[in-house]
């Protein structure tokens, strides 16, 4: 279809339009509820807090261009809200409040850049819990009468709560239901007068209630809380005509004296109204027993005298006096009444004076024991008091003015007279060695007098001794030191005790006893220790001594003390050797010790200090000074070095020790000692010869050794023989004892098991018979030749009865202040073998044969 040109440019023009069109942006509508898009109907808690990101804009553009967001209010609204243009984030600038502020205006807007769309959204402010109740018409001040009946209305209080739903909702408590007299409507909040409760103005004029308004409770910042708040309801109580008239300032006592005028007031009594809120009119009158005496004035209440006291016919009046109360209309109400009690007295004139057997007296003495029984009287004080005055004024107190607490007065109040009595309270209190005399004031006082006349008399007492003190020590214990060498009579310590009694009660005697006491004896008068004409003291034997000193008055009291008396050791002994220093072996570089005891009890006496005083050649050993080790010196230090300065060439020295103790003066003794020296070598060739030099100074020890050998042996036998026995009886029959037949070693071994029963048959000494290389390398120049050594004789037969072990004990000769030692005869003979073997050999020869000549026993 052809087209004409004017509709061709209609549709060029429309064209242009369309393509040059751009469509405004609009926001999403998500409906309630959504946090995101144009926030209809909208609403947010007035709680949130401040700076929370409560909603995002959200819309969009036909075209898909960016958009911007933007909110707006009005000018005279707070600016509530701010808005991130980007991303259409909305956060809370200011803080919300649903109670002045329950909806918020706003204007929202989105634009492309090119369209601007604006939209008026009003947001919801929530309610939350955030507001406290409060009482409205403040202050609460109510008055109710006294006789306000129970379970009454008193008024009611009333508070609100600007929150909504349960966190404005309000009831009303008391704070202290227990202690009021008052209730409380929970939620009306009317007060009450409790069931049961009265109010009373004589009592209680005012009453202050704590009440308690509390809201429902709801949701603040995501808890659960609930805000209360207090007010005070003062309710005052109005007084009304419901008690009688009381008397103020009972009991009512007056007096009338001597010199009393007529018509003079002698008192006052005084009523009032006892509803003193509104109170009556007060008439005072009497009703009996004035006997026209006395009077009353009927409104100020005063009592006078209407006669002259020397007319008065009593000592003492009681009156009655009643009191009426005239109400407002001049009609007689509530009445009480008092009793009124007037004594007629005369004038205080005379003072309390005290009486002896002979009249009047202001001194008063006696003598008496110390330490009376406890309430004793002083029997020999005859004192009495009398105060001329009559009534009142012939009242006064007694009491003692001295010491207290060691005597009382009977009586302490007296009317008129009485007789005196003192009596013992403290009789610890009463002692002669602390006062021989005691002084005491009486003191007579009236008592209700305006003179307060008064009067005194001295009260001496003196004292008598008794034998009340036990002699005493002045001190628990003595500590006494003398020297062991005291002579018999000697003084050791003296011991004083005191007895604080006068006369031959404070003589004390002395006497000693106990375990320790032997040696000693004691002064009976002055106390001084000391030690018996016979005794003999020795530290050594008793150090000590503790026994117990007595000291005894004439009646048998007495203490104790205990001395303690040490002996000072003196050097009185001299240091003993042992039983073995005759002789000692030494090993070449070992050393053989010497040993002396002191028997001195103490230090340094029986200290010990050794040296050598004589040895020839001197310059071979050394001596430890405290010890006692001998040594060779250190320069010698093998056997060739000895040799040559040996004393007869066979290594055996003679020494002279001496043993000098530390005391002053010091004490000595010395002692010849045998030295034989040999070397490990030889022991360690034969080990029968090293035992036996070990046991030379202690033969002992080789008889135990070689018992405990044979014991051994037996107790194998008899458990060979126990085990071999029960095995036969097992099987019922005794069968043969079987011998196992060994094969003999060769012929070596043999010989050297006849060399060994040779050695046990021959005596101990052969036992060190040693072969030796015929060579003598270790020999000086001296040998003369290289001859054997001699022979040890032949031992005795054997004994037909094995030898009783211990009969034969090994003896060693007592050590006497000369052991020089006889020096046999040797004519020069050649070195052969090793010189330590030959002398060991020779010395122990020597020895057995010594022993078995003398004690007939075998080895």
């Amino acid at each position: 279809m052809r087209r004409s040109p004017g509709a061709a440019l209609a549709l060029g023009l429309l064209r242009l339009c369309l393509a040059q069109a751009n469509f405004a942006p609009h926001f999403f509508d998500n409906g309630v509820g959504s946090t995101n898009g144009n926030m209809a109907l909208f609403s947010l808690p007035e709680d949130t807090p401040v700076g929370s990101h409560v909603y995002t804009l959200n819309g969009t553009d036909p075209e898909g261009d960016p958009v911007s967001y933007h909110i707006s209010f009005d000018p005279s609204a707070r600016s509530v809200f701010s808005v991130d243009p980007n991303f259409g984030n909305i956060t809370l600038v200011e803080e919300l409040d649903r109670e002045r502020e329950d909806e918020i205006e706003a204007i929202i807007s989105i634009s492309d850049g090119v369209n601007l769309v604006k939209e008026k959204v009003t947001i919801l402010v929530t309610d939350a819990n955030d507001e406290a109740p409060s009482f409205i018409q403040e202050p609460y001040v109510v008055q109710v009468p006294e006789d306000l009946p129970t379970g009454s209305s008193i008024m009611k209080v009333h508070a609100v709560d600007k929150d909504t739903g349960s966190g404005g909702s309000v009831t009303y408590f008391l704070q202290n239901v227990h202690a009021t007299k008052f209730a409380l409507d929970h939620h009306s909040g009317v007060l009450r007068l409790r069931a049961g409760a009265t109010l009373d103005y004589e009592k209680a004029r005012a009453h202050f209630v704590t009440v308690v308004a509390k809201d429902g409770g709801g949701r603040l910042r995501g808890a659960n809380v609930i805000f209360s708040t207090t007010t005070t309801v003062t309710v005052n109580v109005e007084d009304v005509q419901d008690m009688p008239p009381v008397f103020v300032g009972t009991p009512y006592y007056g007096y009338v004296y001597e010199d009393t005028l007529p018509g003079s007031e002698v008192l006052m009594v005084v009523a009032m109204d006892g509803d003193r809120g509104k109170p009556n009119q007060i008439v005072y009158s009497l009703l009996n027993g004035s006997d026209g005496a006395f009077e009353i004035n009927e409104t100020s209440g005063v009592i006078s005298v209407m006669q002259s006291p020397a007319q008065l016919k009593r000592e003492v009046y009681e009156l009655h006096v009643q009191v009426t109360e005239v109400s407002s209309a001049g009609i007689p109400a509530a009445q009480a009444m008092v009793p009124v009690t007037i004594r007629i007295v005369d004038l205080n004139n005379h003072p309390p004076t005290f009486y002896g057997e002979s009249g009047p007296q202001n001194r008063f003495e006696l003598s008496m024991y110390e330490h009376p029984p406890q309430g004793e009287i002083l029997r020999g004080l005859k004192i009495t008091v009398n105060d001329s005055d009559q009534g009142a004024n012939a009242k006064f107190n007694l009491r003692l003015v001295g010491p207290g607490g060691i005597f009382r007065v009977v009586p302490l109040t007296v009317l008129n007279e009485a007789q005196v009595t003192i009596i013992v309270e403290n009789s610890a209190a009463i002692d002669f060695e602390k006062f021989k005399v005691l002084t005491f004031k009486l003191l007579a006082i009236e008592v209700n007098t305006p003179e307060k006349f008064s009067s005194t008399a001295d009260v001496v007492i003196q004292l008598l001794d008794t034998n009340d003190n036990v002699p005493k020590f002045t001190s628990h214990y003595y500590i006494a030191r003398i020297p062991e060498n005291s002579p018999g009579g000697s003084n050791v310590v003296a011991v004083t005790a005191v007895d604080p009694d006068t006369g031959p009660w404070g003589e004390v005697k002395y006497s000693i006893y106990g375990s320790g006491a032997d040696p000693f004896l004691i002064h009976p008068s002055t106390g001084i220790i000391y030690t018996q004409p016979w005794a003999i003291l020795d530290a050594e034997a008793t150090a000590r001594y503790n026994f117990y000193v007595k000291a005894e008055d004439m009646e048998g009291k007495y203490s104790l003390a205990e001395v303690f008396v040490t002996l000072l050791d003196v050097n009185d002994h001299y240091p003993q050797f042992g039983k073995s220093i005759q002789e000692k072996t030494m090993v070449l570089g070992t050393p053989v010790k010497i040993e002396a005891t002191d028997q001195d009890a103490e230090e340094p006496n029986n200290l010990v200090d050794y040296s050598i005083t004589h040895v020839e050649p001197a310059n071979v050993f050394d001596i430890d000074v405290h010890t006692g080790e001998i040594r060779l010196k250190n320069s010698i230090r093998s056997l060739d070095a000895l040799h040559n300065i040996t004393p007869g060439g066979d290594f055996t020295w003679s020494l002279e020790v001496q043993a000098k103790d530390r005391g002053s003066p010091s004490f000595s003794t010395t002692a010849l000692l045998k030295i034989d020296i040999t070397d490990t070598e030889m022991l360690s060739r034969s080990p029968m010869a090293a035992f036996l030099m070990q046991t030379k100074d202690n033969p002992m020890k080789a008889v135990g050794v070689l018992a405990g050998i044979m014991a051994i042996i037996v107790a194998i036998t008899v458990l060979i023989s126990t085990a071999t026995f029960w095995r036969n009886k097992k099987s019922n029959k005794v069968l043969p004892v079987r011998r196992v037949v060994r094969k003999r070693p060769s012929p070596a071994p043999r010989a050297v098991r006849i060399e060994w029963l040779k050695f046990k048959r021959t005596k101990a000494a052969a036992k060190f018979v040693l072969k030796e290389d015929p060579s003598n390398e270790n020999c000086n120049n001296n040998s003369l030749g290289s001859t054997l050594p001699p022979k040890a004789p032949a031992p005795p037969p054997p004994p037909t009865m094995a030898p009783k072990m211990g009969v034969a004990p090994w003896t060693v000769p007592t050590v006497s202040g000369s052991l020089t030692p006889q020096q046999p005869q040797r004519s020069p003979k050649p070195k052969v073998g090793s010189p330590v073997q030959s002398a060991l050999v020779s010395e122990l020869r020597q020895k057995f044969e010594k022993k078995n000549v003398g004690n007939k026993a075998y080895f």
